[in-house]
């Protein structure tokens, strides 16, 4: 009698914790601060003009991150060592050379951001901000464990919930907001489009591919079934649908706080004409005469929230590209000693990309290189994650279907154009 109610008990108070887990971090890790320094741009620059972009990205990012979680789930391996079934060993090492450069830069720009927010909160210096970020980011991903690491990830995406505050504490004519959010006034103009192409690679990241791939290959290793969906007896519908579930809320969750981001940037700074953004916490600090101290704290933190989320992501994302296509353990799991190759290439982007901060490098600057590398590495990526998740052999039975692989392909041509567009407006 005692059992069963001791079971019961566990259960629901574990619910949460059991669905929500790779593809909760993952979209949370998307806005980063330089995803929020090009939703703070787009809503200073154009208002409510760019909202319809947030709309039409969400089921793309559902899609395209549902495929590579499936892929990793179902065959037990991250994107990298399933990329080098369907690509040449030269293609496979140029997108992920491309990868790690572009991570490097981000996280460059996401540390620079983090310091600076936290010396407009504080005070201080910005680089000696930015090292105990990036110190404290490295630190964590080497020396801790991922089954404790993990939950305290879970429990970081809860910062972002201040730009949902920060939201509600000015005022947004959210009538207005909504009806262009829904009836878009397009304008055909160089920066329009390139600020929508923005938008677009900042969701759609292939950083993000890797991340959650991987992710799904060490939560595998600490279940209770450990063997790739593939090799069991059953078709395990259970663990597709937890997939489904926690992709789907984390990518949700990442579109509904760019929706805040870019509404309270339009209502206060384009509403004051302020226009130009160049970094997040140059936006925070345009709020505090504008909409006041209390709005300005809760934005700036939230940079320094997610920012803690992002840069591990940015440098676990490379480390587990690097180590699975040179076949070196890859895991966070593993201790310093067991995964010296995989803990080198996390150290290395974390402590480059703060160096990068004293080279006088602007922060726009990395960002633009970071998104054209990206644009341009996504393309033949989510190409070929398509090739993976509709082969027989590799997928087996867990094959996409019909709308997945309807949605995956959409997601690639929009990606496409997307650089397309990026291209010939640079």
């Amino acid at each position: 009698m005692t059992s069963p109610r001791s079971g019961d008990r566990k259960k629901p108070r574990n619910l949460i914790l059991r669905l929500l887990g790779p593809g909760l971090v993952t979209g949370a890790a998307d806005d980063d601060p330089s995803g929020v320094t090009t939703y703070s741009q787009a809503g200073a620059q154009f208002g409510y003009g760019l909202l319809w972009t947030v709309f039409l990205t969400t089921p793309f990012m559902i899609a395209i991150q549902l495929i590579s979680a499936r892929i990793g789930r179902v065959t037990g391996k991250g994107l990298a060592a399933n990329l080098a079934q369907v690509a040449p060993r030269w293609a496979l090492m140029t997108i992920i050379g491309l990868l790690v450069v572009a991570n490097v830069f981000n996280i460059a720009a996401d540390i620079a951001a983090m310091g600076e927010a936290l010396s407009l909160v504080i005070g201080g210096l910005d680089h000696e901000h930015a090292l105990i970020f990036a110190a404290t980011s490295m630190l964590l991903q080497i020396f801790i464990p991922y089954r404790r690491y993990a939950p305290v990830m879970k429990f970081m995406t809860l910062t972002l919930f201040a730009y949902v505050a920060t939201a509600f504490l000015v005022n947004i004519p959210w009538k207005t907001a909504l009806a262009q959010a829904v009836w878009p006034s397009i304008v055909l103009s160089s920066d329009y489009m390139m600020m929508v192409v923005a938008v677009l690679g900042t969701t759609i990241s292939p950083y993000l591919f890797f991340w959650q791939a991987s992710q799904e290959v060490e939560d595998m290793s600490q279940g209770q079934r450990k063997a790739p969906l593939r090799e069991t007896a059953d078709q395990d519908d259970g663990e597709l649908k937890r997939i489904r579930i926690d992709t789907s809320v984390g990518m949700i969750f990442s579109n509904v706080i760019a929706f805040f981001i870019i509404s309270t940037t339009a209502a206060v700074l384009h509403g004051n004409g302020i226009t130009n953004v160049t970094s997040a916490a140059q936006a925070a600090e345009a709020l505090r005469p504008l909409a006041g101290n209390f709005t300005f704290t809760l934005f700036a933190l939230g940079i320094i929230g997610t920012g803690m989320l992002a840069i591990p992501v940015l440098a676990g994302s490379a480390a587990y590209a690097v180590a699975e296509a040179f076949g070196w353990p890859a895991t966070l799991e593993a201790r310093p000693g067991e995964a010296i190759g995989f803990y080198a290439i996390i150290a290395a982007a974390t402590v480059i990309g703060f160096g990068l901060g004293f080279t006088g490098i602007n922060g726009v600057q990395m960002l633009v290189w970071s998104a054209v590398i990206n644009g341009i590495v996504a393309v033949p990526i989510m190409a070929a994650m398509m090739m993976i998740v509709t082969n027989n052999q590799l997928m087996r039975r867990f094959r996409a279907n019909a709308w997945l692989t309807g949605f995956g392909w959409l997601g690639t041509v929009l990606m496409a154009l997307a650089v397309l567009a990026m291209l010939v407006t640079l």
